[in-house]
């Protein structure tokens, strides 16, 4: 029998956040579980601030791993965002919000429903914050044609989501970066 520790709970709450990143980007849940539990590191860390940093470098080596095992999937979808067109009047209203009931499984759902290269770019801008140039380096892929993917992910995705209006009107992008889906 083993005591469950404040400590074991954080560093099983960590590898659930990493396999969740890992599952977005990926789609498939036995790479993600590969991933998370090769990246997730046990122990204290000397400080706080070097806790901090290693939680970030963990997330880094997850979506540089994620990315490494789509890569052909990656790059055929590359192709097809490539050919797509973008319908700048299918972009959600002004004051179009996420629904504050929605749940993280739906947000998930919503997610991977969108094509592989525009819910990378996606995930990697908004939610991840990385911003276009890098996010061009690691997808291999010219800057434009990772944000052509995004604007098409922020339509799949507000489509998916049901694309209502709310009361409370909260910006998309706002919602995304700090939503704890993939914190």
């Amino acid at each position: 029998m083993t005591i469950d520790t404040a400590e074991n709970t954080d560093i099983r709450q960590r590898a659930v956040n990493l396999y969740r990143l890992a599952f977005l980007l990926t789609g498939r849940e036995d790479i993600s579980v590969e991933i998370a539990s090769d990246i997730t590191v046990s122990g204290d860390y000397a400080s706080p601030l070097f806790g901090d940093w290693m939680r970030a470098w963990q997330r880094r080596l997850v979506i540089g791993k994620a990315l490494a095992a789509i890569h052909a999937e990656l790059a055929d979808s590359a192709r097809r965002t490539q050919l797509a067109r973008l319908d700048g009047s299918a972009m959600p209203a002004r004051k179009w919000s996420l629904n504050p009931d929605t749940s993280e499984a739906e947000l998930e759902k919503a997610l991977l429903a969108i094509d592989l290269f525009p819910r990378v770019a996606l995930l990697l801008m908004i939610f991840e914050g990385i911003r276009l140039a890098d996010a061009a380096t690691l997808l291999s892929a010219d800057p434009a044609l990772v944000r052509k993917a995004q604007a098409i992910g922020l339509q799949e995705l507000t489509r998916n989501l049901g694309g209502k209006e709310s009361q409370a009107p909260k910006r998309l992008g706002f919602w995304l970066r700090t939503v704890a889906v993939c914190n």
